[in-house]
């Protein structure tokens, strides 16, 4: 038995140094992959578990947005929201940092329908937040304002039309009497049909193009 053993001695020894050997090459191969750039940190996972870095947006950036839906200065109040689509990827030193397509969020300042003789419609709207990265971003841009044109000429016009046509019946029925009382009745005329006619709101029908500019600098977060 003691001679039995002995013989076998020797492969033993020639197994544990194939072992060592195939260990020291394993490890000469992770070394070269290690060298020449195998970095496992430059794959998809670390991407997606990396943290996102802030960006600023200066104050002056512009965010073209196109509507969702239709804003009347007579059917909006001051305080309603309204949805909008970003238009154009807003950029910082070249990296996009709001993706067009975007959602976003405006508001109506102030909206004031058209009244039927003096009034002028007024519609004043506001960006309020875009969506980045699944998260609501608030922002502060300067307000858009629309005015309605003043009809007073055209009111002017049709009244004073309308006092003329007036007088002209009521020459041809009664001399100057009933020209006086057709100048009156027609003056009646011509304002009711300023009032049905003059009423003109102020509409931005969907995709209609808006681009706000920040007043105050935002961060976002963006990944790198």
């Amino acid at each position: 038995m003691t001679k039995q053993r002995w013989m076998w001695q020797p492969g033993v020894v020639a197994l544990a140094g194939a072992l060592a050997l195939a260990a020291a090459g394993c490890s000469s191969s992770l070394g070269s992959n290690s060298a020449s750039g195998g970095d496992s940190s430059s794959g998809p996972l670390t991407h997606l578990l990396e943290k996102p870095v802030p960006i600023t947006l200066p104050a002056g950036t512009a965010i073209a947005v196109t509507l969702d839906q239709a804003i009347s200065s007579g059917q909006q109040s001051s305080g309603d929201s309204f949805d909008a689509t970003v238009a154009a990827p807003v950029e910082v030193n070249g990296k996009t940092v709001i993706p067009k397509g975007a959602r976003a969020r405006g508001k109506v300042v102030e909206a004031r329908g058209s009244g039927h003789l003096k009034t002028v419609a007024q519609l004043v709207v506001a960006l309020e937040s875009v969506e980045v990265g699944g998260k609501s971003v608030p922002v502060e841009t300067a307000s858009l304002n629309f005015s309605g044109s003043n009809h007073n000429k055209r009111n002017a016009v049709l009244i004073g039309g309308g006092t003329g046509v007036g007088a002209l019946i009521g020459g041809l029925a009664g001399g100057g009497k009933g020209a006086l009382i057709g100048g009156s009745l027609g003056a009646g005329a011509g304002t009711a049909g300023a009032a049905a006619t003059g009423k003109k709101d102020i509409v931005l029908a969907p995709e209609t193009s808006l681009t706000f500019r920040l007043v105050q600098a935002v961060s976002v977060e963006s990944k790198s």
